[in-house]
């Protein structure tokens, strides 16, 4: 078994500025102790996209609701939490297949990864994706993040490229949730050409993404076992209306 999400220590900053956990742990009676979590903000750590969490400004949020309240009572992630995540989860090692390749890659260089770059890697590892299964892209950013200087700004990380092609392909295939090990699955700069590929998943397609997983134990285990497919599980956090949630996700090989 393997957990999915990095601790919460690898982040002293959280990205994009948003605010770190604080946790404290307080005595409540002469012998028992508790904690306490403050200013948890899911989207700073390894986390899910809700559906409620972008919405296109055209159309709102997935499914047309345009008041927020709504798309929150709709979509929320307290839909998730009663019946938890799980399904056959396929990992697509991009970062070990583009080095096996002799391509020198740094993760950290805002490169774009195309569908067809997927399909070879998939090809690559013999693993076929099937309508319903849970994909995983480790472009081996997380790794390259936590040996840098803890003072070196993010500016850039390889991703999915945002464009129209990508959306089709995941929609085409019948991906049903999509994750990465980097920290908004798309890639970043990006360009004002390609878009978002945030807006075209969630709110057009009801694809929902997962960011800053924890891959590098399960990529070298698929290598030792010689196949690239299993069990995944995630179980969000119950909170009525919430927009997204902590991973809590397991692969299970």
């Amino acid at each position: 078994m393997f957990a999915l999400s990095e601790p919460i220590a690898t982040f002293k900053q959280p990205l994009f500025g948003r605010d770190a956990l604080t946790h404290s742990v307080v005595e409540v009676g002469r012998n028992e102790l508790e904690d306490v979590f403050d200013r948890l903000n899911p989207q700073a750590y390894s986390q899910i996209d809700g559906l409620a969490h972008v919405r296109a400004r055209e159309f709102g949020f997935y499914g047309g609701h345009v008041d927020i309240g709504e798309a929150r009572e709709r979509l929320g992630m307290h839909h998730w939490a009663e019946r938890a995540i799980s399904g056959r989860g396929v990992l697509l090692d991009v970062h070990r297949s583009r080095q096996a390749r002799g391509q020198a890659d740094d993760p950290t260089a805002g490169s774009s990864i195309f569908p067809s770059e997927l399909e070879s890697v998939a090809l690559e590892q013999g693993v076929a994706l099937e309508r319903g299964d849970i994909v995983l892209v480790r472009t081996g950013w997380l790794e390259a993040f936590r040996k840098q200087a803890a003072d070196k700004p993010v500016t850039a990380w390889n991703g999915l490229h945002a464009g129209e092609a990508t959306a089709r392909f995941l929609w085409d295939a019948g991906v049903a949730l999509l994750g990465a090990d980097n920290p908004a699955v798309e890639d970043a700069p990006g360009s004002r050409d390609a878009g978002s590929l945030h807006r075209r998943l969630l709110p057009a397609l009801g694809l929902s993404l997962m960011e800053l997983l924890r891959l590098d134990e399960l990529a070298t285990a698929c290598v030792d076992a010689g196949r690239w497919e299993f069990l995944f599980t995630a179980a969000p956090l119950p909170v009525h209306g919430a927009v997204s949630s902590p991973a809590n996700a397991l692969a299970i090989l």
